[in-house]
């Protein structure tokens, strides 16, 4: 296996539940460049956009780097692409790159404020200003300079190719059409596979899913940044990296939009300086310890070179400490449970699942479930009125937010509306989190009341008027009321489908005291490169769901059958009956 792999495996435990990737290796931990570049790596290839140097610190005025908020940066960044990027177990956002970012910062006099989300999302949030930067190991590409702007480079990459032993890929040329490649959707990785080896691959949310399916056998090859790919890969996994490929012109910087080239020249101007003084050597060092590729430095091209530990002399210090002996495979059933029920992480998820998920779900889920209800409810009657500019609005309503899918609503609303409601939501994601929900909880609420209304037999509207009842009086005291009793079921299916869907408001920004369940699941799952914390996080969902189904069904059967009569009232019945029998 290569050294690049090999090195990391040893400094790692076997058990997940007690190994922390999203804390720093240390420089034991190194590795040295790989030995199986292919063959479009760097060699020829000329830096066309590191700047030739950067403007003196001294110079950087803070106030005029249009930030959101004065004297402070706001980032967004992941939380799953450690040691990058991640949640610590502390829950505070870090990684070499935004700790790196902090010392950038701090030579600027700024503070920082990260803010979790989707990589799908990120550059247009930097483009669109919901953030001031977007901290997230991005790989610099062509396509992305024509939505951000980026900085000098902090960091290179190479592309990881990760296969089953014994499979027979054994470079990025054995991949072909019938090959199943997995990439994390929306990385340079997956930009790699489709434009330039020009095939088609299967995309995942993120990196431990995706390894889990070349585990499984679901895919046959997966393309990864060699950082994930390396800390991913345990003894007994049955997996190798075959070959790597990188490229100098494509580094890795901070994303920040267009038109705020201040800000872009101030993170330049501190990058070089934590260059200069030897912290980005020291954190490089403690986070990612690998060999420099030939003819990369960090900074602009007036930077210092970075005085290094000599990694490859320790990786192949490491290589010859390794044991002959590889760790035999684990079976299929040891995977699976390896994978999905570490009884240890399990306990470990439950504590922030509690305090920081449990809340914040329901507070996401219940206060849009209200307003949702709410305007379900005037959309339901809007669409049964005899007017049709009620009628008419309220169908066209219903269609488009039943018809577009869920991320897409939340995305328009919280990158299309954000930035102009901004000074009522103070940039927190949850209020436009919480419209996005209900507007589209009302789309299907509201259907659910129509049918109900209009499964109500017209013989109760016509005995209502009969008795002198109004329309109106007769809708809210009648007819109303039996259709929502004979929908209660599905108003109940919605709901719980509401519950679930408050997992998407991570694609808005969240600080870490602000994740729902399945985000601090999906964090702690990238701290352990264990999938068994979103296991813990599907329990908690169950423990919501299953107790309000049994609920409703209880109150759905009581209000058909009523409650059973109590002895005095059957003694009451009894005597009533005799009365009239004599």
């Amino acid at each position: 296996m290569l050294t690049l792999a090999t090195a990391a495996c040893s400094s790692g435990s076997p058990s997940s539940s007690s190994t922390d990737l999203c804390s720093p290796p240390g420089v034991d931990s190194a590795s040295s460049a790989p030995t199986n570049l292919a063959a479009s790596s760097a060699a020829g290839e000329v830096d066309r956009y590191t700047t030739a140097t950067t403007t003196p610190l001294d110079q950087i005025d803070a106030s005029k780097l249009r930030l959101i908020t004065p004297g402070t940066l706001t980032v967004g960044t992941l939380s799953d692409a450690p040691p990058s990027i991640c949640v610590n177990s502390q829950g505070q956002f870090t990684g070499y790159d935004n700790q790196l970012l902090e010392a950038v910062a701090a030579k600027l006099g700024l503070k920082v404020k990260f803010v979790g989300t989707e990589f799908a999302g990120l550059l247009a949030q930097v483009a669109g200003h919901r953030f001031d930067v977007g901290s997230s190991s991005i790989t610099t590409t062509a396509e992305r300079r024509d939505t951000v702007a980026f900085t000098n480079g902090y960091d290179f990459g190479y592309f990881s190719l990760v296969v089953k032993d014994g499979s027979p890929i054994k470079g990025f040329s054995d991949l072909n059409a019938g090959t199943r490649i997995g990439v994390v959707q929306g990385t340079v990785q997956d930009d790699y596979v489709v434009n330039t080896l020009h095939l088609q691959p299967v995309k995942f949310p993120d990196y431990n899913t995706a390894y889990a399916n070349l585990k499984s056998g679901q895919i046959d090859a997966w393309v990864a940044p060699s950082q994930q790919a390396v800390g991913a890969i345990k003894p007994g996994d049955g997996t190798e990296i075959v070959q790597n490929t990188f490229s100098v012109n494509n580094f890795v910087g901070w994303a920040v939009a267009k038109d705020n080239q201040p800000l872009v020249d101030a993170l330049n101007s501190g990058l070089d300086a934590v260059i200069a003084d030897g912290t980005w050597a020291k954190l490089y060092s403690e986070w990612v310890p690998r060999q420099l590729p030939p003819g990369w430095k960090p900074g602009s091209k007036a930077a210092p070179m970075p005085q290094l530990p000599d990694f490859a002399a320790i990786a192949k210090g490491h290589q010859n400490e390794q044991p002959t002996t590889q760790s035999a495979p684990k079976s299929t059933l040891q995977q699976l449970k390896d994978t999905f029920f570490d009884w240890g992480l399990y306990k470990k998820a439950i504590p922030d699942l509690f305090k920081t998920g449990l809340p914040n779900t329901l507070i996401l889920s219940i206060t849009s479930g209200v307003i949702g209800t709410v305007l379900g409810m005037l959309l339901a009657v809007a669409g049964i009125s005899r007017t049709r500019w009620l009628r008419w609005p309220a169908r066209v309503y219903t269609d488009i937010f039943r018809g577009l899918p869920e991320a897409v609503i939340i995305l328009i609303i919280g990158l299309g509306i954000g930035p102009v409601v901004i000074g009522l939501t103070g940039n927190n994601p949850f209020p436009l989190g919480i419209a996005a929900l209900s507007l589209m909880a009302a789309a299907y609420i509201g259907e659910i009341f129509r049918s109900g209304i209009q499964s109500v037999e017209s013989g109760q509207m016509e005995a209502s008027r009969a008795l002198g009842f109004s329309y109106r009086s007769s809708m809210r005291l009648v007819v109303v009321p039996q259709g929502v009793r004979r929908v209660l079921p599905a108003l109940m299916n919605q709901f719980i489908s509401l519950i679930k869907a408050s997992s998407l408001i991570y694609f808005l920004g969240l600080v870490a005291s602000q994740r729902e369940l399945f985000q601090v699941g999906r964090d702690l799952s990238s701290q352990t490169g264990n999938l068994s914390p979103l296991v813990a996080a599907g329990l908690f969902y169950l423990l919501l769901t299953i107790p309000l189904t049994h609920l409703v069904n209880y109150i759905d059967r009581r209000l058909r059958t009523g409650r059973p009569a109590t002895a005095e009232e059957a003694l009451e019945v009894e005597d009533a009956a005799g009365m009239e029998m004599n």
